[in-house]
């Protein structure tokens, strides 16, 4: 009867340390999962900010291809790259003293 006695207290024992051994690891487990979810979010939330800001430039860029298919800005190229006005326009153009 005290073999069968110490048969049951060494299982238990057993028993109990392998219970708390996987307890720790899935403790570890756990917090490890809670820094990858955390690094996760963080990210999440810098690629929404960097969306948004793309977005925002597509819609600056959308504005200036509007602008660069306008007449008034193929009218200002023409005259500032090109020297060109219009017919009724009169140009004035800066004497330079030489000294």
């Amino acid at each position: 009867m005290r073999r069968r006695g110490r048969q049951n207290k060494n299982g238990m024992l057993c028993i109990t340390l392998i219970v708390l051994i996987l307890a720790g690891v899935m403790s570890i487990q756990i917090i490890n999962l809670h820094h990858k979810n955390e690094s996760y979010r963080n990210r999440q939330k810098e690629m929404q900010a960097q969306l948004e800001s793309e977005e925002q430039r597509k819609k600056e860029l959308e504005e200036y291809e509007k602008y660069i298919n306008s007449e008034e800005y193929i009218e200002q190229a023409a005259k500032t790259r090109l020297g060109l006005v219009h017919e009724n326009e009169i140009i004035f153009k800066e004497k330079r003293e030489n000294n």
